[in-house]
């Protein structure tokens, strides 16, 4: 059952992107379309994935201060490994992803889930971090591309949806219609986990957890609900 939950967590209690609010910078820029958006989050999946593997597997080796630097040359590596496979095989998606494929090296869910998971854990753990925090980052992205691109295009994954092209708004597939997605998909998680349980996100998550001393966010939580 705990590997169930290391699994599990990252796809809603502790979604990356509409809970911990990391990533916001690829979650805006490349949702404007499903296909883009499923991209990106297989390719952060699959370099988080890796990613954890090894920095699991060299924790014991790599010194206390330089850890950042080597989490990310380790990802350095293998989002290099993943930008020449796109290229080369899928030359469309590469230039749809454009620079966006290069910044996963400092995307704060993967360096945040090198420094606060894999570094603590042991291989089979980390990967199974990386598989739940990577399906829900790309659920997120996949759910906030689909209602721009249906909204704002009148068309789901390129495929013309004939009833509502004349309907479409424009305006959701630009900036300020992805900013307005996002807060409304976050305000939906929110009431949707309302009232189960009692509201604990570990530090594990929390790329600010090494300066703030807590041990989980309850405490500001139970502050917050006596307000």
């Amino acid at each position: 059952m705990k590997k169930l939950g290391i699994l599990l967590k990252g796809i809603i209690k502790e979604n990356p992107v509409l809970v911990l609010l990391l990533g916001a910078c690829p979650t805006l820029a490349t949702t404007t379309g499903v296909i883009s958006a499923l991209a990106m989050g297989i390719a952060a999946t699959a370099v988080l994935i890796c990613s954890n593997i090894v920095i699991s597997m060299l924790r014991k080796v790599i010194p206390d201060k330089v850890r950042i630097p080597c989490y990310i040359v380790v990802i350095a590596g293998f989002v290099s490994v993943v930008q020449m496979l796109m290229q080369a095989y899928f030359p469309d998606l590469y230039d749809m992803l454009g620079v966006y494929l290069a910044l996963i090296v400092v995307n704060c869910i993967i360096l945040g889930r090198a420094e606060m998971f894999a570094r603590k854990n042991g291989v089979i753990d980390s990967a199974l971090d990386g598989i739940g925090m990577g399906l829900g980052f790309t659920l997120a992205l996949v759910a906030m591309g689909s209602i721009r691109e249906i909204i704002g295009a009148g068309t789901w994954a390129g495929i013309e949806l004939t009833a509502l092209k004349p309907y479409a708004v424009s305006i959701v597939t630009a900036a300020p219609g992805g900013f307005l997605v996002f807060g409304c998909l976050i305000a939906l998680v929110n009431k949707l986990t309302a009232g189960k349980g009692k509201k604990e996100f570990s530090c594990e998550g929390c790329p600010n957890a090494s300066s703030c001393g807590k041990t989980s966010c309850e405490s500001e939580v139970k502050e917050d609900e006596n307000k």
